[in-house]
């Protein structure tokens, strides 16, 4: 059995070999599958090439190689999809003996590798060829080890180190090293780990050097106070007579070693904790997804839930590719036939400046420049792959010091300046073992610019200048208007100084307007991640009005509303919009993303990011069609006092059996559609000696009015003149159409009905008092959701509906009678269905896996009426949104 190391060396020579290969399945696969296995110790011979397999229809497969009881692999040429090899090599998985039954599938297109364990079915990280040493005790079964070991994601590796880390801050915390000394010293000691193990220092020089110190870690702190005063000293003017073990650690500049810190103490335990992070292998970090959890480790809070707020590099990955990446790749491919294109491109990507306002622990700035050294990486290979390399650090041209940032607070800083530094160093590494040149680029001379200071409040260009900058990224806070603090609100206020209703606007506003400002009449690209709430219900007219009109902004590209998560457990779930916008009309290819991946092709996109013309929707009191008004419900403000459950109901009877007839049912929108049965004492018109007569009732009024009087707002002390109604009333006098205010974003169509007028409606819920059959068609119908889903507010991603914004503004189509009762008829055909079903609530039949198949029969039915009457292509919903905007500008122009 091969040993480990063995193995990491085969696994070299494995990449190096297969580095430039061709990629074609039908000319290298058995070769390659004959090398990888070499590298386990395996004879290729030992297992089935081209093994044929019979699924259960009969039809016949070929595995192309499978080492039974081991291993299925499952190639493709270069470039084709893992995800096709992957069912493919699963699909012929499960038609073996089980006997032949693979612990592992490997898919490759001689690019990337990805693993699979089917015994536990978790699917692992794609990874490079080039990476295997890295990645070969996943395989490890292949060699006889152990079948159980385990390989670490990105966010295990990650997360352990934080925690690591964690330790130590509450040990050196607890003795009194505290504030930002402690951040301080913390970012230098990560930075020591990592240099250890990836070659910065000599190998085992740094735990040695705290092996050397006594065990009680008495003399620590003097040996730490010299190790960072070395590593800020130039080799040329260290003392002739430094000890040794000193010697071995190189100048590292920077600034990172250069202040002064109070000594930190050590004790035996402290001591140890750091010994504890020496025997982590700290090469494996990702500085794009550390930073951001070892900032949470120095909040106990954060800590609980150490990642579940870091920004994934998928997420990253969405914002950057539209904004620059994929037009740079574009541009790459086109210029491989010629050298000197290749070299002008060269120079090109290392003039790009990139800035990110509120950049926190440096994640997008540090996967940019990972990205682009990679796109380096692989232009350098073009340039010079068959020539001798000598001179890397004069090639690589792509610098730390075209990425700026400003965060609000101090420590992050401090992580998103080493984190650069860190995942230069990392691309550092890749290119060297590539070309076979040993290459360390310290001490350091390129830095990024990274501002402590309030973004919202500094000017843009005392940090970098828009004259040479291309582009602006990130993700602004997400805090919504109603949990600003009082400076954030303070610096929204400011920002949007005499624009009506700015207090309503979330924080991430402020940086759309300070970028809007920074890159008017420039080439400058933005684009920011932002809570979905800036382009649906009251902000959107606020924000964009501004923007558009102001400083020409136009939206280039956008994703629309999506989870914005990671993959860590406990992951924060926000939704979000990808917002790309620029000042000067330079975007020619406007794309719309979906969650789901579809893209649409826009000739505009507006502030809804709809493809349609520009619109600002505002709310208005009144319909802008000649329709039934749509009215609040009753709100009860009386302190629960006035409303009962059918068991507080029937407890009230036993003991004021006269009272029964002036309960009334009673629903809000939970009510409504979980078909919850509720009641409430509905006094209006009852005379001062009914009320009187019975003594629970006396006793209810008096309790809303004691709660009432206990408002601070004036207007609810005053509803305490009259304790025994109901706050606001408004209850129809006959039928009407209840309206949910929050329904969920799982349902197709909205759940609206009609009740009768002794049924009382609660705010929750909105009426259309005097509605007819065709006004609930219509309502109930995909137009009016579609039109829904892009103008209301949200509550997380649930609707919010408004009388005022989504109501009021609804184009209404212009029919003949025969339409209007094709329409009538196809709505009472869903009423009656939904009679079918006495048992089931509304939140059942609209559930998208439970909803019977007559019933969205007849939803479909109605819905295709209401397109015809619209003049609409059936169930072209983007088609049906720029018509409903098209036709709400010509009812606001005709209003003028």
């Amino acid at each position: 059995m091969l040993s480990w190391n063995e193995i990491e060396t085969k696994a070299i020579a494995f990449s190096k070999t297969w580095r430039n290969c061709k990629g074609d399945e039908r000319q290298e696969a058995q070769t390659f599958e004959k090398d990888f296995m070499s590298v386990f110790g395996v004879d290729w011979h030992e297992g089935l090439h081209e093994y044929q397999v019979y699924d259960y229809q009969g039809r016949v497969g070929y595995v192309d190689y499978l080492l039974p009881g081991k291993i299925l692999i499952e190639m493709k040429s270069k470039g084709e999809s893992l995800v096709k090899a992957y069912n493919q090599g699963y699909d012929y998985a499960k038609c073996l003996k089980p006997d032949e039954y693979p612990e592992l599938l490997m898919v490759s297109d001689f690019n990337f590798i990805q693993v699979t364990n089917l015994k536990t079915m978790q699917t692992f990280k794609k990874f490079k060829v080039s990476e295997l040493k890295n990645k070969v005790r996943m395989l490890g079964t292949l060699a006889g080890y152990n079948s159980e070991v385990t390989f670490k994601t990105d966010i295990e590796v990650n997360t352990d180190a934080s925690y690591k880390m964690a330790k130590l801050h509450d040990k050196l915390k607890e003795n009194g090293y505290e504030g930002r000394n402690l951040e301080v010293y913390l970012v230098r000691l990560l930075f020591c780990l990592f240099a250890e193990d990836t070659g910065i220092f000599e190998s085992g020089a740094f735990e040695n050097y705290i092996l050397s110190s006594k065990e009680d870690g008495s003399d620590l702190s003097s040996r730490m106070i010299s190790l960072f005063s070395i590593l800020n000293t130039p080799e040329n003017k260290r003392m002739k007579t430094l000890p040794n073990e000193l010697k071995k650690f190189r100048y590292i500049n920077g600034k990172l070693f250069s202040e002064m810190l109070p000594p930190a103490f050590f004790d035996h335990k402290m001591r140890s904790l750091i010994l504890d992070c020496c025997n982590f292998d700290w090469g494996y970090i990702s500085p794009a997804i550390f930073g951001a959890m070892f900032q949470g480790v120095m909040n106990q809070k954060e800590r609980r839930e150490l990642g579940a707020h870091y920004t994934s590099e998928k997420n990253i990955m969405k914002l950057i590719k539209p904004l620059f990446l994929d037009d740079l790749w574009d541009e790459f491919n086109r210029c491989k036939i010629s050298t000197v294109q290749l070299e002008a491109f060269h120079n090109k990507i290392a003039s790009l400046y990139f800035f990110d306002p509120a950049c926190g622990c440096g994640n997008f700035l540090i996967i940019t420049y990972r990205e682009l050294r990679l796109l380096e990486f692989e232009l350098l290979k073009m340039l010079y792959d068959n020539k001798q390399m000598t001179i890397i650090e004069t090639l690589c041209k792509v610098s730390v010091n075209q990425f700026y940032g400003i965060e609000v607070e101090e420590f992050p800083c401090q992580i998103a300046y080493v984190g650069l530094l860190l995942m230069k160093h990392q691309m550092d590494i890749e290119t060297s073992n590539y070309f076979g040149i040993n290459f360390i680029d310290f001490p350091i001379t390129d830095t990024a610019n990274i501002v402590h200071g309030n973004a919202l409040k500094m000017s843009w260009e005392d940090v970098v200048s828009k004259d040479k900058l291309s582009y602006i990224i990130g993700n602004p806070p997400f805090i919504g208007a109603r949990f600003m603090n009082t400076e954030q609100k303070e610096d929204i206020l400011t920002l949007f100084d005499s624009i009506k209703n700015a207090g309503n606007l979330d924080y991430v506003t402020g940086w759309y307007k300070k970028a809007s400002e920074y890159i008017i009449d420039t080439n400058i690209k933005s684009a920011f991640v932002s809570t979905n709430s800036i382009v649906q219900g009251e902000q959107s007219p606020i924000l964009w009005r501004v923007l558009f009109e102001k400083y020409n902004i136009h939206i280039d590209f956008a994703y629309r509303t999506f989870k914005w998560g990671n993959e860590a457990k406990g992951k924060a779930a926000v939704h979000c919009v990808i917002i790309g916008f620029s000042s000067s009309k330079i975007f020619s290819n406007m794309r719309i993303f979906l969650e789901d991946e579809t893209v649409i092709y826009a000739e505009n996109i507006n502030p809804y990011l709809v493809n349609a013309d520009n619109v600002f929707i505002e709310s208005r009191k009144k319909a802008i069609c000649n329709v039934p008004t749509m009215c609040l419900g009753n709100m009860p403000n009386d302190g629960g006092y006035l409303l009962f459950s059918d068991e507080e109901k029937e407890e009230f009877l036993s003991s004021n059996p006269n009272s029964e007839k002036w309960f009334k049912k009673f629903v809000g929108s939970h009510e409504y559609i979980n078909s919850i049965t509720r009641w409430c004492l509905w006094l209006e018109g009852t005379s001062p000696s009914e009320l009187k007569s019975c003594k629970g009732i006396l006793e209810r009024i008096s309790k809303v009015r004691e709660f009432r009087l206990a408002s601070k707002r004036k207007a609810t002390q005053k509803l305490a003149d009259s304790p025994m109604n109901f706050g606001e009333i408004r209850q129809p006098k006959g039928n009407y159409i209840l309206v949910p205010r929050h329904s969920s974003e799982k349902r197709k169509y909205l759940p609206i009905g009609f009740m009768e007028p002794d049924v009382i409606c609660g705010d929750a819920n909105l009426m259309i008092p005097e509605a007819t059959i065709y006004e609930f068609g219509i309502l109930i119908s995909n137009v009016h959701m579609v039109w829904m889903r892009t103008i209301c507010g949200r509550i997380k991603s649930d609707y919010r509906y408004s009388n005022n914004l989504v109501y009021n503004n609804f184009p209404w189509p212009s029919i003949n009678e025969k339409h209007r009762e094709l329409i009538e008829r196809a709505a009472w055909e869903v009423l009656y269905i939904r009679e079918k079903y006495p048992n089931d609530s509304l939140a059942n039949l609209y559930d998208p896996l439970l909803m019977p198949l007559d019933l969205l029969r007849a939803h479909r039915n109605l819905d295709k009426e209401v397109y015809k009457a619209y003049g609409i292509e059936w169930e072209s919903e983007e088609m049906c949104m720029a018509k409903l905007i098209e036709m709400y500008l010509e009812l606001i122009e005709n209003k003028k």
